[in-house]
């Protein structure tokens, strides 16, 4: 039996979380930002990040690696929310649980010249003031460095071979079904459709290409990414198994909505002959969409050990896990969310004797 005193020294203690204080932050409003940018929070306080319409995350980094997500920091995932949803966004909560600075930022397109952060899709708690070193106003310019070289790269043309800078399109294809269409003297536009009602696939599944030529993805329903990965890493991609330094390709997630009539599209530039290997890296309770066989190939080589029913079947057999990686990462819901959103992790303090629950 607990004595009076020792329920008045409980109380004591969690006074501090009563009269906590709750921050609301939207992200993606009009355009590549958090609003607002940065706030001031103490311990208890919670930071509520409502996700509008487009595909967002709330990911942690570090103030030296503004674009890159920390070591065992906190990362909501991909948020695809349809452009038609006006209510019950999808919410993400973190606790604050001291006065250190937390830096922030979205993950979408990361590591390519579109990436978010790279264009100053950052956020902070508890940062320094303007003029100290860790000043928000530092922290996103670092950031928009990163975008900034990022975008330089670009045109070189030596993030990978096989394909060109890619682009992206909220519109329909100007070709549409499957298979191959000539879009003028000079240039083949091969139509490839990701997904669709009940399907996780690429279809055609591969095809063969020539330098110059477009591969233009057409996403239809769910959530689906075109991401390059390699032979031997059917479903990680490229730019985690690289021994060169190659970034590869991914066009992000693109949520596409079940009563959707226009889809959104993605393209690449091929610009050799060398095999091009990609999967879809959304994730599902039980493995992955790469797992389940939602692979895609151009220039295999179908008399080779490397042809793409061998690539296909080693992301089968692995369900699209590897040794090498953990799936603890940045992923999406499969389908577009239209309720709130939210996942709790219960922390015990033994040293008062209670459990308090930090929302992720």
């Amino acid at each position: 039996m607990f004595s009076p005193a020792a329920f008045i020294s409980f109380g004591l203690l969690l006074a501090p979380f009563a009269s906590a204080a709750v921050h609301d932050v939207t992200v993606g409003a009009g355009g590549l930002t958090y609003s607002p940018e940065a706030i001031s929070a103490v311990p208890g306080d919670q930071v509520v990040f409502h996700f509008q319409p487009k595909n967002h995350t709330v990911t942690q980094s570090s103030f030296a690696s503004p674009c890159g997500k920390k070591d065992g920091g906190m990362d909501s995932g991909f948020m695809p929310v349809a452009a038609n949803v006006t209510d019950n966004f999808p919410t993400y909560t973190v606790t604050v649980n001291d006065t250190e600075p937390i830096w922030i930022y979205c993950a979408q397109a990361a590591n390519t010249p579109s990436s978010h952060c790279g264009a100053g899709m950052v956020f902070a708690i508890n940062c320094g003031a303007d003029g100290s070193p860790n000043s928000f106003t530092n922290f996103k310019n670092a950031a928009l460095a990163v975008g900034a070289s990022l975008a330089s790269a670009a045109p070189s043309g030596s993030a990978a071979p096989g394909y060109g800078y890619p682009s992206a399109s909220g519109t329909a294809p100007q070709a549409t079904g499957t298979g191959t269409t000539t879009g003028s003297a000079t240039t083949t536009t091969h139509t490839v459709v990701v997904g669709g009602p009940g399907k996780l696939a690429f279809n055609p599944p591969s095809i063969q290409a020539q330098p110059n030529e477009v591969v233009l993805f057409q996403f239809q329903q769910k959530n689906h990414t075109v991401t390059q990965s390699s032979f031997g890493a059917p479903c990680e991609p490229l730019a985690a198994t690289s021994t060169t330094g190659q970034n590869g390709f991914d066009s992000g997630f693109f949520p596409v909505a079940d009563n959707t009539t226009t889809y959104p599209t993605w393209s690449i530039t091929v610009n050799d002959t060398n095999p091009v290997w990609a999967y879809c890296k959304q994730k599902t309770a039980t493995g992955s969409h790469c797992g389940a066989g939602m692979v895609f190939a151009i220039n295999a080589v179908d008399s080779s050990a490397k042809n793409f029913s061998a690539f296909q079947a080693a992301a089968m057999k692995i369900n699209g896990t590897s040794a090498n990686s953990t799936s603890g990462g940045a992923s999406s819901s499969d389908a577009v969310p239209s309720l709130h959103i939210s996942t709790a992790v219960s922390v015990g303090l033994a040293a008062v004797g209670a459990a308090f629950t930090l929302l992720l």
